[in-house]
């Protein structure tokens, strides 16, 4: 599956193509103290902004799904992409992080 890097961004934002510097971040797995905490403080670290959260418990499983800006990442993607998955193993949770438009084609009907 493909990911955004910010090097990618940078070339095609100098070519004059505008990409859409969206990212979602889903969260599953069981109910504990400072999910939200730590996912927001790791991308507060890579200077990401978390545009809306929605979270929800069912019984003691936890779900929430993150769209955050991209655009002034001091990482590539893939690279926080790939720290959020270890953040979510460490923690016992499934974390995924992928670009807007490639979540968006897989959830297309």
């Amino acid at each position: 599956m493909a990911r955004w890097a910010l090097p990618e961004y940078s070339v095609m934002k100098q070519k004059g193509v505008e990409l859409n510097m969206r990212a979602v971040i889903t969260v599953i797995g069981k109910d504990m103290v400072g999910i939200l905490a730590r996912v927001s403080s790791d991308c507060a670290r890579h200077q990401i902004n978390v545009l809306e959260v929605t979270q929800s418990i069912l019984q003691d499983m936890f779900a929430m799904i993150m769209m955050v800006d991209i655009s002034g990442s001091d990482i590539p993607f893939t690279e926080f992409a790939d720290e959020m998955a270890a953040a979510g193993r460490e923690m016992h949770l499934s974390i995924h992080a992928m670009h807007e438009d490639i979540f968006n084609s897989m959830h297309q009907i």
